[in-house]
């Protein structure tokens, strides 16, 4: 149960006013501070999503609770976005960034700001935070970036393992279109909201044609990626993850790179959410209060114990059954003084068996879950065992008290304890022995927690590209019919496994749709001679670690009106038997209609649809369309926006088509189509 806190050691004010930028453009802001004559320190919340409506409730949360405590808290949305002069552009880019300094640098020279300066967000606000800490403006002394990403190209929503992330890159690039299309709002943006927003629509460009055209990790990731550059970050850095969010392993590459005397890193068992946030799963923590005495020991100097908590609190989830809804999770946390920690082992594991061919119908993958879990329903991965079928399996077993325990496929016991938990924390990795059937393809590695039962959880995956398998930078073809190695990493994670179950090993050659299919089929041949998993075997230790309970600021008073809609489902799974068709419709009720305290109806919608035959990679195609509708009653300000985005391919390229229908009122205002084919060069 998260407090409402409404008493603060400040009383508080907020205004909205518009931050200049160097060419003129004015960026919109919205402004907390104390009421008091003293300077204080600004702390940056910097992205895209419209702080009129989108983010509002959210803002509210934890903007007021910074400023009751001293501190002037400001949410800004970067250009072309929102109430925000200018026109959008590409995730990131040099632009967004270079704006981002100029309103740090431009806070530090208020009369109301000490010259202190830090930076918050989540996932894209995250994300930037790292970028512009990169760039070193001097006020910015410390950040705190949550469920973010230092790595675009490896891991972010575009590419993984080097093949197209077909469940994160067509629908990122589909929201991003619709989000880029919405006007700015006449209550705050005046008489010339409308010439604002023709003028953006005259500039809407779709982003996936240039994320497509980019296949390899080239220039155009590397360029502002802090994977690169974590050497030139001088702000101090709180790192926090979530084991069901995808982008966890910022975290672990921050605390291991960067100087242990400005960095912490947190891992909980959360979702793509704040941690002190509802949406299961949980338990959440007193994130706030956390960030808090961050912010009072890099920006005011302020002589706590902040630095001396360990380098890193992880939480190790229990096994768990499998379930695609997040509840309150079973587990404990524990903590690490550096890393690679001295408590984690990494032990390899021979595979074992005779070769086997692994050629996955193409709709492997269906059971993998959202790619973005955001605590909605059918977030989570059902039951693994489908998915194991159509896998090559390997399995360890945890050894009971008294010894023994059965021989898995894979053979051999893990672990050297007899009756005890098998702890992992870590990225686990595989080597494995590979010939290739075809020139293109890709390997999928999952290790899953299998109950005596037989249920399978899934734990944690991770993918290569088969022409990656040099590198992300370059794409080779397979050479068909010689044996290679292929080694790669699967997403880091906190896990015990318990006695008298089974560690397995699922290898697939297929994973649709969280990975766009290669064009040719065949899979390929696994031998378990020469093929392991290593494991992160971590010691266990006794832990003390303690957050506070979650509080948040007074709630903004956002009601959401009743319908008498019929509820669709969250994630439908959808079989053509005489086709040979699967069809995943992914169509989470995102907010539905809220209606704001200034009047503000805002509604949006969105469902995904991915579609597959089972036996035809070239038939794979996705399919986004958004709905969204800003309406004012007291003023009659009704705008509606449409979009459509599709992908399909051949075995030479990409199709994309993209459309987008603006209306205000009954006005068709914007209506344009656009039409891509972009070469499959590895991707």
């Amino acid at each position: 149960m998260t407090k409402i806190r409404t008493d603060f050691p400040y009383d508080t004010r907020h205004e909205d006013l518009r931050i200049p930028l160097p060419d003129g453009t004015g960026l919109y802001a919205r402004v907390w501070r104390p009421l008091t004559d003293t300077p204080v320190p600004a702390l940056l919340e910097y992205l895209p999503y419209r702080l009129t409506d989108r983010t509002a409730a959210r803002d509210w949360q934890r903007h007021p609770w910074y400023a009751g405590h001293g501190y002037a808290s400001v949410r800004v949305d970067v250009r072309g976005h929102g109430n925000s002069e200018g026109l959008p552009g590409d995730a990131y880019d040099a632009v967004e960034l270079a704006d981002g300094v100029a309103v740090v640098e431009w806070l530090a020279a208020q009369t109301w700001c000490d010259g202190n300066v830090g930076m918050l967000g989540i996932g894209w606000g995250g994300s930037n935070s790292l970028r512009i800490a990169a760039l070193a403006p001097a006020p910015l002394k410390a950040v705190v970036t949550v469920c973010s990403t230092d790595d675009r190209y490896d891991d972010g929503t575009y590419y993984l393992g080097g093949s197209v992330l077909a469940a994160g890159m067509p629908a990122w690039a589909a929201t991003l279109l619709a989000f880029a299309a919405r006007p700015p709002d006449p209550r705050y943006a005046g008489e010339k909201w409308r010439a604002m927003w023709l003028e953006r629509l005259a500039a809407l460009r779709p982003f996936l044609p240039t994320w497509l055209a980019h296949q390899t990790r080239d220039d155009y990731w590397r360029r502002g990626n802090v994977r690169e550059s974590h050497s030139a970050i001088r702000a101090a850095v709180l790192a926090v993850g979530g084991r069901h969010d995808p982008y966890r392993d910022t975290v672990l590459r921050l605390v291991e790179h960067l100087p242990q005397d400005r960095v912490r890193g947190i891992i909980g068992p959360w979702s793509h959410q704040y941690p002190d946030r509802g949406p299961t799963p949980g338990p959440a923590i007193g994130f706030l209060q956390e960030t808090l005495r961050w912010w009072d020991h890099h920006l005011k100097g302020v002589d706590n114990d902040v630095m001396a908590e360990p380098l890193l609190r992880s939480w190790i989830s229990a096994s768990h059954p499998p379930a695609t809804v997040g509840e309150e999770s079973a587990g404990r946390w524990v903590t690490d003084p550096a890393w690679p920690s001295p408590h984690v082992t990494p032990v390899a594991y021979a595979l074992r068996g005779v070769p086997v061919v692994v050629d996955s119908p193409q709709h492997t993958g269906l059971d993998a879950g959202r790619f973005l879990p955001c605590g909605d329903d059918g977030d989570l991965p059902p039951d693994q065992r489908a998915e194991d079928a159509y896998s090559a399996c390997f399995d360890f077993p945890v050894p009971e008290a008294g010894g023994g325990g059965e021989a898995g496929w894979g053979g051999g016991e893990v672990g050297d304890r007899h009756g005890a938990a098998i702890e992992i924390l870590g990225r686990p990795a595989v080597r494995l022995s590979l010939r290739a059937h075809a020139p293109t393809g890709q390997v999928v590695a999952r290790l899953c927690d299998v109950a005596p039962d037989g249920t399978s959880t899934l734990v944690t995956r991770g993918a290569l590209n088969l022409s990656a398998r040099y590198g992300r930078d370059r794409a080779v073809e397979a050479d068909v019919g010689a044996w290679e190695d292929y080694v790669f990493e699967l997403s880091g994670i906190g896990h015990a496994f318990p006695p008298g179950h089974r560690i397995r090993l699922a290898v697939s050659s297929a994973y649709w749709p969280w990975l766009w299919p290669q064009p040719d089929t065949g899979g390929f041949t696994l031998d378990p001679a020469g093929s392991s998993l290593t494991l992160p075997l971590r010691a266990r230790t006794e832990d003390a670690v303690e957050f506070g309970e979650p509080e948040q600021a007074a709630p903004l008073g956002v009601s959401r009106p009743a319908t008498l809609e019929e509820p669709r489902p969250e994630r439908l799974v959808v079989r053509d038997v005489a086709r040979g068709e699967w069809r995943l419709e992914d169509g989470p009720r995102r907010a539905g209609t809220r209606v704001h305290p200034d009047g503000l109806e805002f509604t949006e919608d969105a469902v995904e649809t991915y579609t597959i035959g089972e036996k035809d990679p070239l038939s794979a195609r996705t399919r986004s369309r958004w709905s969204i509708r800003l309406h004012r009653p007291e003023t009659a300000w009704d705008v509606r926006i449409e979009t459509r985005s599709e992908i399909t391919c051949d075995a030479d390229a990409f199709l994309t088509s993209d459309e987008v229908v603006c209306r205000e009122g009954e006005e068709v205002v914007f209506h344009r189509t656009w039409e891509e084919r972009i070469p499959r060069t590895a991707g």
